[in-house]
């Protein structure tokens, strides 16, 4: 199975970069085909056999993504999967490439394999980084509704069907919405405990643009995605929860901006799942209304 990796980069982490690239170098098995895009940013020098594409602005995490799945051709359709990874991340383990190929080898459906993310200093597990609503047990496998960015491998045939990132997020939630569209066709998305990508612990409020980012996505996103009664059954959820965990005023203030812009500016275009696929999530544990 061909698998190729695509890591965004802002150009401030060469060091950080330079082991991860190391470390997908050192996977078992065929060569990973490897795309740095660095957004918005010059790129360090690179290992031999790695590409390199430099982009004159920053164009936002989901549409650089997507600029390194298309240099693997229409849907990166020149290699059968693409993993993400981030930049300051590191692969521990030489077997990760190896164990992705055997899950989708096994499973013609699975659609998306998520990562488990762990501190490198201590070695646990966010429970923010497990996408689950029971996140107790990291090291447990499981299916899931939705993956983290960073850390993830896409069988290709998923753009192909269900389109690529949505580039308008720029940042937050633009992985949910891939996975929601994925799932309403039909792929699966799984969890793998045992397959590891170490990441320094960062807050993710560290990104000044985080509070409105987050408000205004999630706006979009239930807007594209949802049929029209749970829309506002969503949001409420949402926003209930936003104020239960009392957030600073200012904070507060850029939360409801981003709010109001989601509802007052185009999200794209809007396909709604079937309520087969809202059952489907709540099977799964994960109901679209939180």
């Amino acid at each position: 199975m061909r698998l190729g990796a695509v890591v965004l980069t802002m150009g401030n982490r060469p060091a950080e970069l330079t082991a991860l690239l190391e470390s997908v170098a050192r996977q078992q098995g065929a060569p990973v085909e490897t795309v740095v895009v660095g957004n918005g940013a010059p790129l360090p020098p690179l290992p031999d056999g790695v590409r390199g594409i430099e982009l004159p602005e920053n164009l936002g995490i989901p549409a650089g993504r997507n600029v390194g799945i298309e240099a693997f051709g229409p849907s990166g359709r020149e290699v059968d999967a693409i993993l993400f990874l981030d930049d300051d991340g590191l692969l521990p383990d030489d077997d990760a490439a190896q164990k992705v190929r055997r899950a989708f080898e096994a499973d013609g459906r699975l659609g998306i394999v998520t990562f488990r993310i762990a501190d490198p200093e201590t070695g646990t597990t966010q429970r923010r980084h497990v996408p689950r609503l029971r996140a107790s047990d990291p090291l447990r496998s499981s299916r899931v509704t939705t993956f983290l960015g960073g850390a993830n491998a896409v069988r290709t045939k998923v753009f192909a069907e269900a389109g690529e990132l949505p580039g308008e997020f720029f940042y937050a939630h633009e992985e949910t919405d891939l996975a929601w569209r994925a799932l309403d066709r039909g792929w699966d998305i799984e969890y793998r405990g045992d397959i590891v990508l170490l990441h320094p612990r960062t807050p993710p409020s560290r990104h000044a643009v985080y509070h409105r980012m987050v408000a205004r996505n999630r706006v979009w996103l239930a807007r594209r995605n949802l049929p029209a009664p749970l829309i506002p059954l969503y949001l409420g959820v949402w926003v209930a929860l936003t104020l239960a965990r009392r957030p600073s005023p200012e904070a507060l203030r850029s939360w409801f901006g981003g709010f109001r812009e989601g509802w007052n500016t185009p999200c794209g275009e809007r396909r709604p799942m079937s309520w087969r696929t809202v059952w489907r999530l709540t099977r799964l544990g994960r109901p679209p209304i939180v």
